[in-house]
């Protein structure tokens, strides 16, 4: 009896070291928003103006930067076993957009990613090693900057977002919300598009203990939060999401996915182990909602969806997605509609296609009403004329024929004549 225990206990260790083997780490692509940082701006009636900030509007705060070195200390130790203990270029590629918030929130979560050990200690007393963030200028920022507002056709669905029912019951619903505030802030035209920034200058204030004006009750701060991640989501869905996502975030997931392809290949000779990310709230909600995985609300600082591209002994490679917006527990699993949490590589690139723009530039063209009636009047003009050269034409080849008919009879009756004369 004892030893058919024993015999069992074997038997299920087995399984379990059978299944550790058979799938291995390959790839994780992390993309992070940046950490707490100031407001990007103020209301005119705001008591407290860029000069209450020690840097300024939109800049990463120390709690900013602790909650990064947190968040680096949870990946090394998430990764421990597959990520070299010291820093080596080859194994991991760094990108941000190109503001300081996001800039120095990758800084400080490689910070506690790769502390310096040994060799790499460059000054005593220092564990902290410069590491390379790539990054491009906002106007090229195709990859990370989202909502992307250079596309013709994103901005007529944002209009016509703004004529559904849904939108006009949301504002209509607000609307001595955004009287009150337009009237308080000194803020004109404000709408539901717009008021998020009141929401993100108080809660910024309140999270370093800023005592707010006397009109900002808790129900307004209620009211102004909501209105905020229903403007959020305005971005991205509410309304043909899908061809949003192939205009916003479905340029990132192509990314992410033909990274995924990439290293999934089993003969790289240099494989690339980390693709970090660092960026902002709207890149997480592009990313999300083009996966249709978004639960709608603005994620928190320091938030991380993250990637993990495995493959077993066979070359078969998943992917599985998770979650970190909170830094007491463990990020949670997020499962692709329409396949499993461990989700076969080929199915991810198949579910994922629809929501991937093929050809971006043409795919934002969208021809205005203006210039569609100058065309059509362009061609029935031409038409017109073109028209008149061939009655014109046809009336000057049948002048002709007359002419020369009338021309060889009068000489016929003539001829006589002048022979006679001759």
């Amino acid at each position: 009896m004892v030893l058919s225990v024993v015999l069992c206990v074997l038997a299920v260790g087995s399984l379990f070291v059978q299944a550790s083997e058979e799938k291995q780490p390959v790839h994780v692509i992390v993309l992070f928003r940046h950490g707490d940082r100031s407001p990007i701006k103020a209301y005119p009636t705001d008591p407290y103006q860029e000069k209450d900030w020690p840097q300024g509007f939109g800049q990463l705060s120390q709690v900013g930067m602790r909650q990064h070195l947190e968040l680096g200390h949870h990946l090394r130790s998430r990764y421990k076993d597959f990520l070299n203990e010291s820093y080596h270029r080859s194994e991991i590629s760094v990108r941000s957009t190109d503001y300081d918030r996001t800039l120095m929130s990758a800084e400080a979560n490689l910070a506690g990613l790769y502390p310096p050990a040994g060799h790499q200690v460059f000054a005593p007393n220092l564990t902290w090693q410069p590491i390379p963030v790539h990054t491009v200028p906002g106007h090229q920022d195709r990859l990370l900057l989202f909502p992307l507002d250079n596309c013709a056709r994103y901005q007529q669905l944002m209009n016509e977002t703004e004529q559904t029912q849904e939108f006009l019951n949301v504002t209509k619903k607000n609307q001595a919300l955004m009287e009150l505030v337009s009237n308080r802030t000194g803020l004109n035209n404000t709408d539901v598009r717009s008021i998020w920034s009141v929401y993100d200058t108080l809660f910024c204030e309140s999270k370093h203990n800023m005592t707010p004006p006397d009109w900002v009750t808790a129900d307004v701060l209620k009211g102004l939060r909501e209105l905020k991640d229903f403007s959020l989501q305005v971005n991205f869905g509410l309304y043909k999401q899908q061809e949003k996502s192939r205009l916003q975030g479905g340029l990132l997931l192509g990314f992410v996915v033909q990274r995924l392809t990439n290293q999934s290949a089993p003969d790289l000779a240099e494989p690339l182990k980390m693709t970090m990310l660092s960026a902002h709230d709207t890149t997480v909600m592009a990313l999300q909602f083009s996966m249709n995985v978004s639960n709608g609300l603005q994620p928190p600082y320091a938030s991380c969806h993250i990637f993990e591209l495995y493959r077993d002994p066979n070359g078969n490679a998943s992917v599985r997605m998770f979650f970190r917006n909170d830094s007491t527990v463990p990020p949670y699993p997020v499962q692709l509609p329409g396949c499993a949490v461990d989700c076969p590589l080929q199915d991810f690139v198949r579910i994922t296609k629809a929501s991937i723009p093929e050809d971006w530039h043409k795919e934002c063209e969208v021809p205005s009403a203006g210039r569609d009636r100058d065309v059509v009047i362009s061609l029935v003009a031409s038409g017109c004329v073109l028209f008149l050269l061939i009655v014109l034409l046809l009336g000057l080849i049948c002048w002709q024929r007359e002419s020369s008919s009338s021309g060889r009879g009068y000489r016929h009756v003539t001829s006589g004549e002048d022979g006679a004369e001759s």
